[in-house]
């Protein structure tokens, strides 16, 4: 009994982690030059009030970008204005 014990433990212990598929992964290159920052979207918005990358909603106050906390397990997009300004 001791050795057949012994040898599931050997078996289990081999295992390689290398089947794992569980490893986070950088995206894409050309994924990554897609995001832009959220200073670069202001410059190109300067009339957008609220806006969202589907992690978290700000909205523009005294100049200044204020975001909610990001939500869990979100997936990042590029920033979307979802009101202007009536100016």
């Amino acid at each position: 009994m001791t050795k057949l014990v012994l040898t599931l433990l050997l078996t289990l212990a081999s295992v390689s982690p290398a089947f794992c598929n569980d490893a986070t992964q950088p995206p894409p290159a050309d994924k990554a030059a897609d995001m832009q920052s959220m200073k670069d979207f202001l410059q190109a918005n300067p009339d957008c009030r609220e806006f969202t990358d589907n992690c978290s909603v700000c909205r523009m106050k005294d100049g200044q970008a204020v975001c909610s906390t990001p939500q869990i397990a979100c997936v990042k997009k590029p920033y979307q204005c979802t009101a202007r300004s009536g100016k």
